[in-house]
C-alpha cells in the first residue's frame, strides 16, 4: 500500500511527552518529500517517475523534480510555494511549474485538469497546506486532530495508528446499511475519529486547523443538448488517459527509471484486461493503437529550472526526445537544420507487446461477445486465457484461513474476490490497464428518469421504459411487461421527481427500521422502481440487527434536518454510486495488486468523468447507451472496422462463479460465522446470517445477485475486522509509545 501522510500544526505544548512531539513521530520506511514544522512523506513502492515535486521561490524560477528528493540547504521563508504530484500524471515540467504559479492566487482546479490519477500537495509558505482528493473518490484523503494541530493522509489505517483510533460501529453499520448515502455514511471513515475528505473537495490545514471546499461543483444548469460534441470531448479525454499510460513518460519531463523492487524482467511492460465488456474491451483495444514513445533520455530525472510566468529569466534549454549521446548532447540528424550527422540505419522500432488477460471461456474463444472481438485485426495483443480453479473462485479460502490475504485500509467486497484478480493481475503487465468505473461514468442511473420529468422533458422517458417493459414481457409474461411495469416505473419516477429532501429521508429511514424494500427485486422494472429514491437500502441491510438498523435511520433522521442538496435526485445518486465503487476499487487494488505493479482505471480519470458529465440524460438512457458511446469512442480514434452490433452480444453468467464458490466455501463460510466479530459488535442478526448462508450454499440452490453482493459484503467486512484485530499496534510509525488496543469495543452505538 502506497500513502502520504503529514501535519500541519503548532509549536507543542510545554511538558508534552516525547511521543506527542512532532520531530519524534514519523512513518517507518518513509521519504521524506519535504520537512520542517510541516512535513510531508511519501511511504510505500513509489516509483522515481510518480513523485514530482516544484519549489517555487521569490526571485528564482520553478524547480521540478522528479523521485525522492535531496535535502534542501535553502529555509523556506513564508513566499516559498511547493507542489507535489504523486501518482501518475501526465502533465510536463512546463505545465507544473505553470499550474504551481497559478495556485498561488488561490485557484486550485486546474491541479486536477491534467490527465492521469495522482494526488496533488501544494504548500503556501511555512503554515498551508492543501491536498485535493479526486472527482470519482479513488484517491480519497484523510484527516485527525493530533498534537494540537491535524495529521493527514491517503490512507485511513495510518492515522489511526497514529492516534490509537478504536473501531466505529456506527460507521460500520452504515456501511452495510446504506453504501451509497452520504446522509448516513457522512464524513467518518471505520475510525473513531478520523475523517474523510469528499470527492471533489480540497482539504485545506491552516495553523494547524482543517477546512474542506468544494473545488468542482457539478454544474447547476443542464448539461449541453448536443450529442456530438460530447462524445468528442469524451474521446479526447479517454484517449488522451489511456496514452499517458502507455506511454512511457509525459511529453517534456525526463524519463526515470523504474524502481529496482519492480516486477520480474519477463514480465512485460503493459498489460490490460480482456473481460466480455466492452469497457475493458475499449481500453485495450485504445492502447494497442497508440505508438510507441520517444526513447527515454540517458540522463538523470534531477531538478530542472522552469521558467515561471513572473520571473524575469533567460530561456531555459528543455531536453528534446531522441537518441543521445553518453555525454547527454542531442545526436544531430539530417531533419534538423544546420545538421551535418546523421545516426545510424535504424529500422521502426518494434511496438511492444499488450498482454491481454481473461478468465476461462467455456464456450470458446469465438464466443459471441467473448475477448475475441479484440483478436482480429489487433496483432499487438497477446491474449492469454487463464483457466478456472477452485482456489480463483471468489469465498475461496475466505473461512479456512481469515488472516492469509492483506490487510486493507477499508472493507469492501474485493477482499473476497482478491485471490481471482491477484491470478489475473499476476499474468498482466506492469502497467496493468483495466475498465474499472465504465458503467458508473457512462450509464444512465434510474433515478436519472425523475431528472427528465423535473425538466419537462417525459417524452424521453419512453425509450428505457420501453426497453424495460420488453424485458419483463420475457421473464414475468405479457401482462406484467405491457401494463405493470410502465405503470410502476413512471409513478415512481414522478414521485421522486415531486417529494421533499426531508420527506425522502423521513420515508428511508422508517423502511430501514421496517425492514422493507432491501429484498431482491423480481424483474428488471421492479428494480428500476426501487432505485428510484434519494436513499435505498444496501444488499446487506436485511442481515442487520435492530439495534444496527434504528442507529442507522437516526442518522437519516438527523440527516433530514439540514439543507436540502442543490442538485437533481439522479444526478446525485448517479454520483454516489460512482464513489462507492471507486471506493471497492480501491480496496481491490490494495489487496490484488501485485509488487511493482500498478493497475490503470482510465475511466475514472478526472477528465474522464469531466468529459461524461456533458452527455444529456436522454442519451444516457437509451438502451445499450455505453455500447454506443464506446463505439464512437473507438470510431473517433480511428478504429472503424467493428461490427455494428459490437458488444451486444450474449455473456457468460457473471454470477456464476461467486454461486460456485460459495457452494465450495460452505464449511469455511460456517466455520468463519461460527463467532463472528459483527455479531460481537451487536451489529448483524447472526441466526439470519447463518440461515442465508446455508440456503445459498446448497446444491440447487440459485441466489440472487442481490443475495451475493449481500454476503459478499458481510464476509469482506468480518474478514477486514479479523485482521485490523491481528494486526500490531504502531506498525506505520516509529516513536509511538506501546499501547494495547482492542479492534472493537465493547460500546455498541453512540
Amino acid at each position: 500500500m502506497r500513502w502520504l501522510t503529514g501535519w500541519s500544526g503548532t509549536a507543542p505544548r510545554a511538558g508534552a511527552p516525547a511521543h506527542e512531539t512532532p520531530g519524534a513521530v514519523r512513518p517507518i520506511a518513509a521519504r521524506t518529500l519535504w520537512a520542517g514544522a510541516n512535513p510531508l512523506w511519501a511511504v510505500g513502492d513509489w516509483r522515481p517517475e510518480e513523485i514530482r515535486l516544484v519549489t517555487l521561490r521569490p526571485g528564482g524560477p520553478a524547480v521540478v523534480s522528479t523521485g525522492a528528493p535531496l535535502p534542501d540547504p535553502v529555509e523556506d521563508t513564508p513566499a516559498t510555494t511547493r507542489l507535489a504530484v504523486l501518482g501518475h500524471c501526465g502533465a510536463s515540467d512546463a505545465e507544473l511549474a505553470a499550474g504551481l504559479a497559478a495556485a498561488r492566487g488561490g485557484a486550485v482546479r486546474h491541479l486536477s485538469t491534467w490527465p492521469g490519477s495522482y494526488t496533488a500537495v501544494l504548500r503556501t509558505g511555512t503554515r498551508s497546506t492543501l491536498l485535493l482528493t479526486d472527482l470519482a473518490g479513488a484517491l480519497p484523503v484523510f484527516h485527525t486532530p493530533w498534537c494540537g494541530g491535524t495529521a493527514y493522509a491517503t490512507a485511513a489505517l495510518p492515522l489511526a495508528d497514529l492516534v490509537g483510533a478504536p473501531i466505529d460501529a456506527g460507521h460500520l453499520a452504515a456501511r452495510l446499511a446504506c453504501p451509497e448515502s452520504p446522509e448516513a455514511l457522512g464524513t467518518g471513515t471505520p475510525y473513531l475519529g478520523v475523517q474523510r475528505v469528499p470527492p471533489g473537495h480540497v482539504l485545506a490545514v491552516r495553523g494547524g486547523r482543517p477546512y474542506t471546499a468544494s473545488y468542482d461543483e457539478p454544474a447547476g444548469g443542464p448539461p449541453p443538448r448536443g450529442e456530438a460534441p460530447a462524445v468528442r470531448e469524451l474521446t479526447r479525454a479517454l484517449l488522451e488517459a489511456v496514452r499517458s499510460r502507455v506511454r512511457p513518460s509525459a511529453p517534456g519531463s525526463p524519463a526515470a527509471p523504474r524502481a529496482a523492487a519492480g516486477p520480474a524482467p519477463e514480465r512485460p511492460r503493459l498489460g490490460a484486461d480482456l473481460s466480455y465488456g466492452t469497457a475493458s474491451a475499449t481500453v485495450a483495444l485504445l492502447a494497442a493503437a497508440v505508438p510507441p514513445g520517444p526513447a527515454p533520455s540517458a540522463a538523470g530525472a534531477g531538478p530542472q529550472a522552469v521558467p515561471s510566468a513572473s520571473a524575469q529569466a533567460g530561456p531555459v534549454a528543455l531536453p528534446l526526445p531522441g537518441p543521445r549521446f553518453e555525454a547527454g548532447e542531442r545526436a544531430r540528424s539530417g531533419a534538423t537544420k544546420g545538421s551535418w550527422a546523421r545516426p545510424p540505419a535504424e529500422g521502426p522500432a518494434e511496438p511492444e507487446p499488450l498482454a491481454a488477460v481473461t478468465f476461462g471461456e467455456p464456450d470458446g474463444p469465438a464466443a459471441p461477445g467473448g475477448s475475441a472481438v479484440l483478436l482480429p485485426g489487433t496483432p499487438r495483443l497477446r491474449h492469454t486465457v487463464l483457466a478456472v480453479t477452485p482456489r480463483t473462485l471468489p469465498f475461496a479460502g475466505a473461512g479456512a484461513d481469515p488472516l492469509a490475504g492483506r490487510l486493507t485500509d477499508e472493507p469492501g467486497p474485493g477482499l473476497v474476490s482478491a485471490a481471482r484478480a491477484e491470478a489475473r493481475f499476476a499474468a498482466g503487465g506492469a502497467d496493468h490497464l483495466t475498465g474499472y468505473g465504465a458503467r458508473q461514468v457512462l450509464d444512465g442511473h434510474p433515478a436519472r428518469l425523475a431528472d427528465l420529468i423535473r425538466a419537462g422533458r417525459p417524452r424521453e422517458l419512453l425509450p428505457p421504459v420501453a426497453a424495460l417493459a420488453g424485458a419483463d414481457r420475457a421473464v414475468a409474461g405479457v401482462l406484467a411487461g405491457a401494463v405493470r411495469t410502465p405503470v410502476t416505473v413512471l409513478r415512481a419516477a414522478h414521485r421522486l421527481s415531486r417529494i421533499r429532501y426531508a420527506d425522502a429521508l423521513d420515508d428511508a429511514a422508517v423502511r430501514l427500521t421496517a425492514r422493507r424494500g432491501a429484498g431482491a427485486a423480481a424483474t428488471a422494472g421492479a428494480g428500476t422502481a426501487g432505485g428510484l429514491s434519494w436513499c435505498v437500502p444496501g444488499p446487506a441491510a436485511r442481515w442487520l440487527s435492530d439495534e444496527a438498523l434504528s442507529a442507522v435511520a437516526l442518522r437519516l433522521r438527523l440527516a433530514a434536518r439540514g439543507p436540502a442538496p442543490a442538485e437533481h435526485p439522479g444526478a446525485r445518486r448517479a454520483r454516489q454510486a460512482l464513489h462507492r465503487h471507486a471506493a471497492a476499487y480501491r480496496t481491490l487494488l490494495q489487496a490484488a495488486e501485485q509488487p511493482g505493479q500498478r493497475l490503470h482505471a482510465p475511466f475514472l480519470d478526472n477528465q474522464v468523468v469531466r468529459a461524461a458529465r456533458l452527455l444529456p440524460d436522454q442519451v444516457r438512457l437509451q438502451p445499450g447507451a455505453r455500447h454506443t458511446l464506446l463505439h464512437a469512442v473507438l470510431a473517433g480514434a480511428g478504429r472503424t472496422d467493428l461490427p455494428a452490433d459490437w458488444g451486444r452480444g450474449g455473456r457468460p453468467d457473471a454470477d456464476g462463479p461467486a454461486r460456485t464458490g460459495l457452494r465450495l466455501a460452505a464449511d469455511g463460510m460456517a466455520e468463519l460465522f461460527d463467532r463472528p466479530l459483527l455479531a460481537e459488535a451487536g451489529l448483524i442478526d447472526l441466526a439470519a446470517v447463518r440461515r442465508s448462508l446455508r440456503l445459498a450454499a446448497e446444491p440447487g440452490a440459485a441466489p440472487t445477485p442481490e443475495t451475493l453482493a449481500g454476503i459478499a459484503e458481510l464476509v469482506s467486512t468480518e474478514l477486514w475486522l479479523r485482521r485490523v484485530r491481528a494486526r500490531r499496534h504502531g506498525s506505520c510509525w516509529t516513536g509511538l509509545p506501546l499501547a494495547e488496543r482492542v479492534a472493537l469495543t465493547a460500546a455498541r452505538f453512540a
